[in-house]
C-alpha cells in the first residue's frame, strides 16, 4: 500500500471512529446508510443455554468491519431497483413486487415506495437481492458471526440493549402480520457500537449459510452462490422476546435465498 493510499485508509477509519463516537439517536433514513466500526477482536458466539444451532458457545476472532446502523428502508431499495431493474445478470428476481405484501411498486415506470412506508424496512427482497444491493453500493453483507458481534457486543449480552427485557421502546415485536416500524424508530435498542433495530421489526438476511456451529468462514459457509439455505437473525415483527436475542438464529426462516419474505430485510457491512 502507497503511503497515499494508506493515509487515505486511516483518515477514512478515523472518521468511522469518530461518527461512532459522536452517533445520535436521530438518523435520517434514505440515504444509503450511515456505517459506523465495529473493532476486530474475539467475542463469544451462539449461547450454551439456547436452541440445539445455537450450540455450542465459541469464541472467535472477528476483524474490524464497518456496519450500517440502520437496515435498509423500502425508499432506498426502491433507488436500487430504479437503477438495476427488478433482474440481476443470471435474470434472477431480486424482489418479489407482485406479492401481496410488497411495499415497493412501479408508479409511471418507476419504483417508488408505498406511501406511509418509505422509512420503513424493506421487505420481500431475495437473499440475491440483498447481495446484489450492498454489492451496488461496494457493500456486502454482514457474515452470521459479523452480525452478532454488531449486536452482542464482547459482554455476552442477551439483547443488543442489553440483559433487559424488550419493550416498545426497544423493539417491535408481537406485533400483527405484516407490521413494521420506521427503521429509527427504536433508538432504545441501540447495540453497544450505536446499530439500531437489530432486534424485532424485520429478520435480517446475512451472508452466511445455515450450518452447525462452531461457525468457521472457511467451511463452505460464505461461498456467495445463491444455492445453500442462508441464515436469517434478530427476529422480526411477529416474533416472541425468545426470538430477538443475539444469539437467535432464525432456524424456521432460513428460507430460500431465490425468493422475498414479508418479514426479512436486510442491511449491509463493508
Amino acid at each position: 500500500m502507497t503511503s497515499t493510499r494508506a493515509l487515505f485508509f486511516l483518515l477514512t477509519l478515523f472518521a468511522f471512529t469518530a461518527s461512532t463516537q459522536a452517533q445520535t439517536t436521530a438518523v435520517s433514513a434514505n440515504s444509503f446508510n450511515k456505517m459506523v466500526l465495529v473493532p476486530e477482536g474475539y467475542f463469544v458466539m451462539g449461547s450454551n443455554n439456547g436452541p440445539d444451532d445455537e450450540k455450542p458457545e465459541h469464541r472467535i476472532f472477528v476483524k474490524s468491519f464497518l456496519m450500517d446502523v440502520l437496515p435498509v428502508s423500502n425508499a432506498d431499495f426502491a433507488k436500487f431497483l430504479n437503477a438495476r431493474g427488478l433482474k440481476n445478470h443470471l435474470g434472477k428476481s431480486v424482489y418479489d413486487d407482485d406479492d401481496r405484501d410488497a411495499r415497493i411498486h412501479q408508479q409511471n415506470s418507476r419504483w417508488q415506495a408505498d406511501v406511509g412506508f418509505a422509512t420503513h424496512p424493506v421487505n420481500e427482497v431475495s437473499w440475491v437481492g440483498a447481495r446484489d444491493y450492498c454489492a451496488w453500493l461496494n457493500k456486502r453483507l454482514p457474515t452470521e458471526a459479523e452480525w452478532e458481534k454488531a449486536a452482542r457486543g464482547t459482554d455476552g449480552r442477551q439483547y443488543p440493549w442489553g440483559n433487559s427485557k424488550p419493550n416498545n421502546k426497544r423493539a417491535l415485536y408481537g406485533a400483527p402480520y405484516n407490521s413494521s416500524a420506521p427503521v429509527d424508530a427504536f433508538p432504545d435498542g441501540a447495540s453497544p457500537y450505536g446499530v439500531l433495530d437489530l432486534s424485532g421489526n424485520q429478520w435480517e438476511w446475512v451472508s452466511s449459510a445455515y450450518r452447525p456451529y462452531p461457525y468457521s468462514a472457511d467451511d463452505g459457509r460464505e461461498n456467495q452462490m445463491p444455492g445453500p439455505v442462508r441464515s436469517t437473525r434478530g427476529g422480526g415483527h411477529d416474533s416472541s422476546e425468545d426470538e430477538l436475542t443475539t444469539t437467535q438464529r432464525g432456524r424456521n426462516l432460513s428460507r430460500n435465498p431465490k425468493a422475498g419474505h414479508h418479514n426479512i430485510g436486510f442491511r449491509c457491512a463493508s
